[in-house]
Parts: structure tokens; sequence; C-alpha cells
């Protein structure tokens, strides 16, 4: 007889790769720190293999204990997923769903959106986590998260997407810099010196400059920042000029400042926010159900 891992055993060591500490790895188990040790310990002797080296200060898991780590991923998920098939056949939008949201998108969009979806489904309990693009799609493909909002074109893997609408990307200036601006700017007239970028990472860089035609862009040419709010300031300083989504200038993002805006003169200057899932999920009818919700709620404000 084969005697095969459980799935708390798995857990355990899932929990551990992620957290790379005993202790913390138990508290997001919710057990003692001696119980998930000793599974993680009993199912090193079912395997007759040591997935794990202990030390003092460094957890290390050793290569056959990744590959292990890679295939309790996908084994988690489908449990997981078996769960929320029988769920899902209940109340569409209710319990547990952890949403992922790209930062570009979360301050300017969340807050105008959940009293509304709150309103209409109040049994639902949604997990927000304000992630990066990769890291996103990374916690998606390991069942981390339920689905995430994002900008599309992304590669974000083998996923299922729900356009809701779509977002112009803008140019942001000093009216110092620019004192008579056209109506709409053309891209090849932006210098490369001056132009300031979200740093690696932000899914709105790449979407920027495919906009320019200037993909290949090394990001050690322009002046990097962490986020939005920081390129705002930088522009209202005249340090150069940065490209903004028309989310986030709807969203007041200029406000206090004297920071100004115009269309780029390119097809390719827009991005389209979606809702992302994947395909095996047995909540794809919920999902599809939320992207309508969160349309309709994002076509409501454009109306005001």
């Amino acid at each position: 007889m084969i005697y095969l891992p459980t799935i708390k055993q798995l857990q355990y060591l899932v929990s551990l790769h992620r957290t790379g500490h005993f202790g913390r790895a138990a508290e997001a188990c919710h057990v003692s720190q001696s119980t998930l040790s000793a599974g993680i310990r009993e199912l090193e002797i079912l395997l007759d293999s040591t997935l794990v080296e202990r030390t003092r200060r460094v957890v290390r898991f050793t290569p056959l204990g990744e590959q292990v780590v890679a295939r309790a991923w996908r084994l988690l998920a489908e449990a997981e997923a078996i769960a929320e098939l029988a769920r899902a056949s209940g109340r569409p939008l209710a319990g547990e769903l952890r949403l992922g949201v790209i930062p570009t998108i979360a301050p300017f969009l969340l807050p105008r959106l959940l009293p509304g979806l709150r309103a209409a489904w109040p049994e639902l309990r949604l997990y927000l986590r304000e992630e990066q693009s990769d890291h996103a799609c990374a916690l998606l493909a390991r069942g981390e998260l339920d689905c995430v909002l994002l900008a599309l074109p992304w590669a974000c893997g083998d996923v299922e997407a729900e356009p809701l609408f779509d977002d112009p990307i803008l140019l942001a200036f000093h009216p110092e810099d620019l004192p008579a601006p056209p109506a709409e700017i053309d891209p090849a007239t932006l210098p490369e010196d001056r132009l300031l970028l979200l740093e690696d990472g932000h899914c709105l860089t790449d979407h920027a400059l495919a906009a320019c035609g200037r993909s290949g862009l090394r990001a050690d040419t322009a002046i990097l920042g962490t986020s939005l709010h920081t390129l705002v300031q930088m522009v209202e300083n005249r340090i150069g000029c940065t490209f903004l989504p028309r989310l986030a200038v709807d969203s007041g993002i200029l406000a206090s400042t004297r920071v100004e805006t115009r269309p780029l003169d390119s097809p390719l200057a827009s991005r389209t926010i979606a809702l992302v899932w994947r395909p095996s999920s047995p909540r794809s009818a919920e999902f599809r159900l939320l992207a309508d919700e969160l349309r309709k709620a994002a076509r409501s404000l454009d109306a005001t």
C-alpha cells in the first residue's frame, strides 16, 4: 500500500515555504509551532526524504523540497476548488473572495466602487490585496488570490478575462515646461531624459512606453518613481513630465497642484481595466457577475 501525504501536511509545508519561518507558518495555519514541525517531519518520514534543512537562523528547502512545494501548490488549489464548487452552487457573491488589485488602479477605483458593491451584495466578504502585476498574477496562479483587477495588455499566464472599461493614458506636465501645448501631444517629441516613469514592475510603464513607441527604453535612462502620487509631485517641481491614467486624474490626483494633462496622439495610448481569473476556477460565473457589477458601477461614475 502507498501512503499518500495529507492535505494538512502539504498545507504546513507550503506555509513554511511562503513565510520562511516555523513560527509564522504555524500562526498562518492556526496551529502550534510544534504541531506544524511534527506534521512536516511526518511528511518527510512518509516520503523517506529530507524536504527542509533546519538551522537556527535559516529555513532552507532542499531541491526535492522545492519540487514537492511546487506540486503541493497545485494540489491545494484543486482541493480548494472542490470546496468552492460546492459553495458556489449556493448563493452567488456570498462568502469570502480574495481580490488582487494593482497599485495604479486600487486607490483610484475602489473607493468609488466598493460602497455600491457592498450594498448590492451584503453577504460578500471581499479581501483586497494590492500587488504589482507580476506578483498578483503569480499569486493568482498559485491559488492565493481568486481573481485580479489589472490593466491589459499584460502577460498574466493562462487566465480568463472580462474587460471592464478603457482607461486613456495622458501626458502630465508643468505648464511652465509646455507653455502652449497642443490639444494632443506627439509622443515622438518627448525627450527621454525628461520622462518620469514608475519603477520596474508597474505595468503602466510598459503601456505608456508602448504608446510612445519606445518599449525598448531602459529604466536607467529615465527617473523612476515609486507611485503615481510621487510622480505628480516630481512634475509639480518641474523635474520632468510623466504619464497618468485618466482614472487617476478623474479621482483628483492633481488637486492642489499646477500640473496639467493632455491626451497622447497615439492609437496605443490606453489600457483596458479587466477582471481576470483562472480558467479552472469553479467560480467563473460569479466572477462574470462581479465584472458586470464593476462595469455598471464604472459607467454610473462616468455619468456623474
